[in-house]
């Protein structure tokens, strides 16, 4: 083969071996760029106590602030890791300009999960009493999560509304309600987990989590009353705010059926609860942190005044 001929051929293969890695190298740059957007952040906002423990709140406020907030309930398993939360993780939602709450809580079996929503609704609470400080509107505050912070969200969406007007601390007269969710796989019913590896089938709570309700839930009788206040699909009501919920139908932790059953009764009453389910999806799934950009368009919808 001629010398020319071969290194036309080279030069060739050149050319696209380069057109390839710059595009890669793009794809790459705008993908981190993506997930990395400006924002300040403070740490350790204290929003109650709880067993000794200071309770606290990291707030991320990107660089463009809309002027809403989101409380995003840092929780799995029931368990919460102060400061854990990575900004990349919700980077969607401070893109489209939402200061973030990361919430943390003291975790089971320390705290029992009674006490943990109990601690959710106060951070709610502290939020709005201190909106106007934080640069959000405290009547328009959205919650996010997954897995037991879905559940939380759920509780939230079920159970927020006005603090005590006599309550010793001004917070707590705050409402815990919030005006928008969006969340991934929740158990919305504990007295029913149907084919969940967490169900023995005697009644009981979830096996890996008997400690986490507390000490007497191995009385059934207790546990049917604790079990059903901490189940959403029990507390559902006319007045839900806007709910997303995205699930996977492989879930056998918490199976898809958890939030099928929960958007039926929330439909009956006429509530919005969308439910997206990720094919093939088990309790989590790689290209969950992309889906957060559809949890932003659900708050645009939701909690953005209309124009």
């Amino acid at each position: 083969m001629p010398a020319m001929k071969l290194r036309r051929i080279f030069w060739t293969i050149f050319k696209i071996v380069a057109a390839l890695v710059l595009v890669i190298a793009i794809l790459v740059g705008s993908g981190w760029l993506y997930f990395h957007p400006s924002f300040e952040r403070t740490n350790d906002l204290v929003y109650g106590q709880r067993k000794g423990h200071e309770l606290t709140i990291d707030m991320v406020k990107p660089s463009k602030p809309n002027g809403l907030g989101v409380l995003m309930l840092v929780s799995g398993g029931w368990k919460s890791s102060q400061g854990s939360l990575r900004p990349w993780m919700v980077a969607p939602l401070l893109r489209h300009g939402y200061t973030i709450f990361a919430v943390y809580h003291v975790s089971q079996p320390e705290a029992t999960v009674t006490e943990i929503n109990e601690d959710m609704h106060r951070a709610v609470r502290f939020v709005r009493h201190h909106a106007r400080e934080y640069g959000v509107d405290p009547q328009r505050l959205g919650a996010t999560g997954g897995s037991a912070g879905g559940h939380l969200g759920l509780m939230l969406a079920t159970r927020g509304g006005p603090g005590p007007a006599d309550a010793a601390d001004i917070i707590d007269r705050e409402s815990s309600a919030v005006q928008a969710v969006a969340i991934f796989y929740p158990v919305t019913d504990l007295l029913n987990l149907g084919a969940s590896t967490e169900n023995l089938h005697d009644g009981g709570p979830p096996k890996s989590f008997v400690n986490s309700f507390g000490p007497e839930v191995t009385n059934l009788a207790v546990w049917k009353v604790i079990g059903r206040d901490l189940s959403p699909i029990f507390l559902v009501h006319s007045n839900l705010p806007p709910t997303l919920i995205y699930h996977g139908d492989a879930d056998t932790l918490v199976p898809l059926d958890q939030s099928q059953r929960y958007q039926v009764e929330a439909q009956k009453l006429g509530c919005t609860v969308d439910l997206v389910v990720h094919h093939k999806g088990s309790h989590g799934w790689l290209s969950m942190f992309w889906d957060f950009r559809q949890f932003a368009i659900w708050f645009d919808k939701y909690l953005k005044p209309a124009n």
